[in-house]
This record gives structure tokens, sequence and C-alpha cells, in this order.
């Protein structure tokens, strides 16, 4: 008999099958889950010889009561019999789900309960506090009389099983049913059109997605034939992404947020790029998307990216600055600057070099408050410049970093409103971040003796910040440098091709007297902005602060009997750093490496950052040099006709 039962019984796969349907009736429909449970009680009654009639008959009998219990549970506790079909071409099985469409139920923890949660909530919740305030008085009662705590009865004994139990409920399947919303990429969010899909559970139903048609795709978003604005069509990798740049198109799924739906930036890009162009009818093709690295600017440097600019690098050099050679690099569209400033380099290399001086190194920020009178303000100005408060202010602002030290405060009233100028050393990094936490830290700090100070804003200006003021002009901001050199007459003559006076002359006239006439802040020189930009575009600054950056004054003068020229340039707000922002990008970081600048100074905080400037300021020395030459040899105007004017034809290019 033993050997008969074997022999009719299904194979192991088949039989695990049917027990995982039958006890799992949320995979199913109620009447699926009725037959497999026919087919189990046959199963059941071949093997009853072993495991007795009276088990066979009360598992018979409890299924019999539990199947319709079971067929009347919450609709979101059984997924759909059948899944959506896969788009075609995609072999990774992570389809995605458009919003309206049969979409496949979220598998939930609690899951796992034999109730739904909404039911085992209303069970466990009044069983924890009825258990926790019966013991609570039984404490109270044994206490009072004196009785031994460890000493419990059936009903002590009952509540401290029901208050366990309840507690480790309400630890795991109801904590996990609370966040898992907040977890879950899933949630409410108007954003989540599109959820990913499961993979088929078994053979049979992967043979059923292989012979289904997919849905045929809505047709892409195209300018009118034989527009202008007309492109040619570039190919999508894949129908997925053709269903994503669909929607971006209709605005189900928000641009920004491609890269965390996707998992991948590159591929994020090429869907935003290609929604672009179908929007636009303009063609990309000439804006570069392949060999970039976009995870290395998620959440730092650029935001929504559809491609990459390419600038040509040029490396002017070597030059030679306090004792040391440089291979200075220059990021720029402009014919004749690389050219230009390696010809000064030139000529300050071959006359001994160049000298430079820090002689300030502070980033600022200046928050805007406003009380409800001129003086509640000026006393919070003589508070703040009282030199026995400031130890307390130091320590609080430089608790925002290992870094930060707080160098003065500088204050300015407009009314019943005050600007607090906070100046601070940053060590490596340019400071902005820093030096904002630092004061928020002081504000807050501010707010326990001035309680009715109302904070406008962060940043109120008098910073400033990427604009031409006279207080960074006057009083500097980030790293303040004059950089200087001696250029001996036959050099002037041979490699400038001009004279000492001619460049004295012209330097008065048009750096000194020409930028007064015309009421220049800062901009006391021929074109320091150039060769700003240029290092900080390659080094990974901030273009931006190529504004204040570029403050410079330039200064010649004949020495040594009037034979030499003495050149110099003062530049008290050149704002670079050497960690964070762009200067981590591969490209970037190449170029600081080659400046021996890259990263932090673990010897001396803020070396760095420090000698960056001063190759900024020895480059900018350089450039004033060849330029203020040029101009006084009359070759400016031959030279950009030759280097910097563009013969291609771009009549043809399309557009």
């Amino acid at each position: 008999p033993q050997a008969s039962t074997r022999r009719t019984l299904p194979p192991l796969r088949h039989r695990r099958d049917q027990a995982d349907d039958a006890r799992l009736p949320l995979y199913k429909s109620a009447d699926v889950s009725a037959s497999t449970g026919e087919e189990n009680a046959e199963e059941e009654d071949e093997v009853g010889g072993c495991c007795g009639g009276d088990l066979k008959g009360f598992a018979s009998l409890l299924r019999t009561a539990a199947l319709p219990f079971l067929s009347s549970m919450d609709a979101r506790r059984r997924f759909p019999s059948s899944r959506p079909p896969r788009p075609v071409g995609n072999p990774s099985g992570a389809a995605l789900v458009a919003k309206g469409a049969p979409s496949q139920p979220q598998v939930r923890a609690s899951d796992a309960l034999p109730l739904p949660i909404r039911f085992t909530n209303k069970v466990f919740f009044p069983l924890f506090f009825l258990a926790a305030y019966y013991l609570m008085n039984r404490w109270r009662e044994k206490v009072r009389t004196g009785s031994p705590l460890h000493v419990l009865n059936v009903l002590d004994m009952a509540a401290v099983v029901a208050l366990v139990s309840s507690l480790i409920y309400l630890l795991s399947f109801f904590g996990i049913e609370l966040i898992q919303p907040f977890l879950s990429p899933r949630g409410a969010d108007a954003d989540d059109d599109y959820i990913p899909a499961d993979a088929p559970d078994d053979d049979a139903h992967c043979h059923t997605l292989c012979s289904q048609v997919a849905p045929a795709l809505p047709p892409p978003r195209m300018a009118p034939p034989g527009s202008p604005r007309a492109a040619a069509v570039e190919p999508i990798a894949s129908a997925e992404d053709e269903v994503i740049v669909q929607a971006v198109l209709d605005g189900e799924i928000p641009s920004y947020s491609l890269e965390s739906r996707l998992g991948d930036c590159r591929r994020a890009a090429g869907v935003r790029r290609e929604a672009l162009r179908r929007a636009t009818g303009r063609s990309l093709e000439g804006l570069p998307l392949e060999g970039f690295d976009y995870e290395s600017i998620l959440g730092q440097c650029c935001e929504m990216p559809v491609g990459y600019v390419t600038l040509p690098v040029g490396i002017a050099g070597p030059m030679l600055l306090d004792g040391n050679l440089y291979y200075v690099p220059m990021a720029t569209t402009e014919g004749c600057l690389v050219a230009s400033t390696n010809r000064g380099m030139k000529a300050i290399r071959d006359s001994g070099g160049a000298e430079s001086v820090i002689f300030g190194d502070g980033m600022t920020r200046a928050p805007a408050v406003r009380f409800g009178s001129a003086k509640r303000a000026a006393e919070l100005r003589l508070f703040l410049e009282d030199p026995i408060n400031f130890d307390t202010l130091s320590v609080v602002f430089n608790r925002s970093s290992r870094f930060a030290r707080l160098q003065g405060i500088q204050c300015a009233m407009a009314g019943k409103n005050l600007y607090m100028r906070f100046s601070c050393s940053t060590g490596d990094a340019m400071g902005m971040n820093m030096v904002s936490k630092g004061v928020q830290n002081v504000l807050d700090f501010l707010r326990s003796d001035f309680p009715d100070m109302e904070v406008i804003s962060i940043s109120g200006n008098f910073c400033s910040d990427k604009k031409p003021a006279a207080v960074n002009w006057i009083e500097g901001r980030g790293k303040s440098v004059v950089c200087e050199a001696v250029i001996k007459e036959e050099l002037v003559k041979t490699v400038l091709k001009t004279t000492v006076p001619a460049l004295v002359e012209l330097n008065m006239l048009k750096n000194l007297a020409g930028s007064a006439v015309a009421g220049a802040l800062g901009g006391f020189n021929a074109h320091a902005s150039n060769i700003v930009s240029a290092i900080f575009i390659a080094t990974g600054q901030d273009p931006a602060q190529n504004v204040e950056s570029s403050h410079c004054i330039t200064m010649m003068e004949a020495v040594n009997d009037g034979k030499d020229l003495h050149v110099s340039v003062t530049m008290p707000s050149i704002e670079v750093g050497t960690v964070g922002g762009g200067t981590q990008l591969a490209p970037q970081s190449a170029l600081l490496d080659l400046l021996g600048v890259k990263g932090a100074n673990p010897e001396c905080p803020g070396g760095n950052a420090r000698l960056l400037a001063a190759v900024v300021a020895g480059a900018v020395l350089a450039g004033e040099l060849s330029l203020m030459s040029a101009l006084a040899a009359g070759q400016l105007v031959k030279s950009h006709m030759k280097y910097n004017r563009s013969n291609k034809d771009i009549t043809k290019t399309i557009s």
C-alpha cells in the first residue's frame, strides 16, 4: 500500500506549487483557490492512510469553513491572476506600467498576516492598552500592599502574554506598514506615475507573456514636415524609453525626476534630450552625450543634463613664479588669448620670474536683519563690534567646520536694518557654504539676547557675491594678491616688441585715466577678466565669481634709471578653491593636479587654494604685459584678424 501511494503522488514541484496556491490565496482569485483546494483534497485522500482519517476530516472541515472568509478578504491582498505584458525590447524585465493602465499591486509586509491589517489593528491596539492598564494597576496594588512583584496569578500571566504579543505586532507588522509608504518607490506623490513590474513567477506564465503581442506605442511628436524646425529623427534605445519620452512630453513624468526613477544618469540624460528634441523640433546633433560621467554631477554640479559642452584647453607657460615653474591651463574660445599670455610669461621668465604676496584670505557673508527701531539695530551693532564679545561669537561661528575661523565682523546700518559682514578663513575650499553655516549659527545664538531681531536674508548683498561692489574692491574677499615682476629693457624690445616709456604712458592713459573716465569699479586693467575666466573654467571654479575675482589694478613704471619696466597687478578678491564644486570633475581635477594644487593640503590647510590664487594673479600679470605691449606696438588688430577670425562657412549648419 505504501508503494502504491508513492506511485500515485504527483511530482515534487507540482505538489509544492499546489501547496503554495492553497496557503497563499492572495495570489489567486477565490475560484482558483477553491479549485486548488479540491486538488489538494484529492491528494490528501491518497495519503490519508498514513496520516489518519480524523486528521483528514478535520482539515477538510477547516478548509470548507475558511474558503468563504478568504474569498471576501481585502481586495488589496490579492494579485491579479494575469499580469500586463512587457513592452517589446525590454530584456531586463523592468517594464514600466503607465498611469491608468492595469498595474501590479505592491507587495507589503502586512500581506504575510492571515487577516487584513485593518482587522488585526482593531484587535491588537485595544489588547495592548488594556493589558498595560491592568498590569499598571496590579503593580500599584502590590506596591501599596507590599506583595512581591514576581508572584503572578493566572490573569497576571495572561496580561503579560497579551502585552508582549501585542507589542511584537506593533513593532513589526504595524510599524512596517506605517513607514512602508515613505520608503517605497511608489507613493502618493503625483510624480509616481510609472512603477517597475515584477518578473514572471514560473515557466508557464513566462510562456504566456512571450506569446502576447505588446500594445502599439504612441507616435512621437514631430515638427510639421517641411518646417525649418524639423530635424532628423534620432532613434531611441528601447521601446521602454519611448514610453518614458512620451510621458515626459505629456507632463506625466517631470523631467527633473528621471534620474531617481530610472537609476541611470546616462539613460536619464538621453531620455530628457530626446524629449527636448521632440518638443522643440531642434536637433541637438552637435551636442555630445556620450563620454561623460553623469553620476559625478548628480546632486552637486548640474540638474537635468542633456549633454555637455566641450571647450578647448590651452597651456601657457612655463611661468616662473616665486621660484617655481607652472604650466597654466586656460579654457577659452578666444584666439590669441593663450598665445598672448604665453608671450608675457616668456618675458617674465627670462627676466628672472615674478613674485607674489597674499595679504588677505577670508570669505565673507553678510546677512540682513531688521528691528522695530534703529535704536535696537544700533544696539546689536555695538554688541557685535565690541571686542569682548568677539571670542564668544568666534566659538559659536567656528562650530560650523574644523576649517572655518572667524576673522572679523563689519557692520553697516540703513535705518532700522542692519547688515553684518562676517569674514572667515575656509581652508582649501572656496568657502561660501562654510561661512553661511557659521553665520547661521551666530544668528541662532543672537536670538536669545535679541528676540525681536527679524532675519530678512542670510545674504544681504553686503558680502558681496557675484556683483561688482566697492566693498570687495576696498576690503577684499577671498584671496587678496599682489604679483610683480621687473622686465629687462632688452626683453621689452625683443619679446614684447615695444619700449618701456611707451608701456608706462599707455598704462597711465588707458588703465588709470581711461578707467576713471569710464567710472570703472575695480576695472583698472586691460583684460584681467579674460585670464581669470579661462583659468576658472579649466580648473572647476565658479565662473560667475569672475565678476569680483577680476577686480584688478595694473601698475607700470620705469625703474633702474628708466631702462627696465616694473609691472604689477593687485587683485583684492580672487575667489578660488581646490575642493568642492566643479573641482571634483575628472578634467578639472586633472588640470588642478597639473598645477600641483589638487584637493586639500594636509600639511597647511588652505595652502593649495592660496597657491592657485597666486597662479591666477601671475597669469593675469603676463596677460596684461603682453596685451599692453600689443596695443603700444599697434599689433592688436593685425593679430586678431589672423588668429581670432573664423573663416568657416556655417550657412549649411543644421539649425
